[in-house]
């Protein structure tokens, strides 16, 4: 699932690929970008920006994407088959001479003056993999709203940009915190921003993201994904349940005895 580090190393690999060579072929396959061509322009860089994605071109555009759920940037060698998924699934094509970009289902493909960014990533909080980062803003946006969960609180990119599901319920289990916790009841609040900066940064690198000292692959993540397995720290079964409204609700996993849960939770 792409989170803010899975996008960092897109970004990374996107940008050792593409930048500063010159494209000798695009092809952008959503209706409003479908005549555009982008080839004899130089990329200038690739970067992320939360869990977004800045192509920037010369000529002063900007390739924005978002990967969401399930989406993916490839880069291929030259002649190399493509292993993506199938063609109907390619919105994005950016090729030089050396290297092809392939984007596989990206629901948010847009071209933007690179003056115009803000438009698509201004409202976006202090990104935590970002030269941007300010722990002191993340931590007075995240308590803005005192009565929202904790887990709804997390996910919000207004209030810091990066953390998915993923890491936000590792971060809940870490602080032995409820995600059902109205956040402003969270003792020690600075924490959960220091250590989403440190779970990010820690993963940035890695392919398989861990947030547990294991090595083992089916011990990496505390509680995500492990509904009805023996919790890694006292062995209680972990929980699922659907956290925020419809159809946003995203499903998220807790250990009843390491995070206590607060009456007015749901289920609980």
């Amino acid at each position: 699932m792409p989170e803010g580090d899975t996008v960092w190393r897109a970004a990374a690999e996107l940008h050792k690929a593409l930048g500063g060579r010159l494209l000798t072929r695009t092809d952008l396959r959503v209706p409003k970008l479908a005549t555009t061509d982008l080839a004899g322009r130089s990329v200038l860089e690739v970067v992320p920006r939360g869990k977004h994605l800045l192509t920037r071109i010369e000529g002063g555009l900007t390739l924005h994407s978002h990967l969401r759920m399930d989406g993916a940037w490839r880069v291929y060698a030259a002649g190399e088959r493509w292993r993506g998924g199938p063609d109907h699934q390619i919105r994005a094509v950016l090729a030089t001479a050396e290297r092809t970009a392939v984007g596989y289902r990206l629901p948010v493909l847009e071209l933007l003056r690179t003056a115009d960014e803000e438009n698509a990533v201004g409202h976006l909080g202090p990104d935590l993999l970002g030269p941007d980062w300010d722990a002191d803003e993340a931590l007075r946006r995240l308590l803005s709203d005192p009565a929202r969960t904790l887990g709804e609180a997390l996910l919000d990119q207004r209030n810091l940009a990066g953390i998915g599901n993923v890491f936000k319920c590792e971060l809940c289990f870490l602080l032995r915190a409820s995600p059902w916790l109205p956040v402003g009841a969270l003792p020690r609040p600075e924490r959960a921003i220091t250590l989403a900066k440190r779970l990010l940064e820690a993963n940035k690198r890695r392919p398989a993201r861990t947030t547990t000292p294991s090595a083992r692959p089916d011990r990496r993540l505390w509680v995500y994904g492990r509904a009805d397995r023996p919790c890694l720290r006292c062995g209680t079964p972990v929980r699922v349940a659907d956290q925020g409204p419809a159809p946003q609700a995203r499903v998220t996993y807790w250990c009843p005895h390491c995070q206590p849960e607060p009456a007015t939770e749901a289920g609980g």
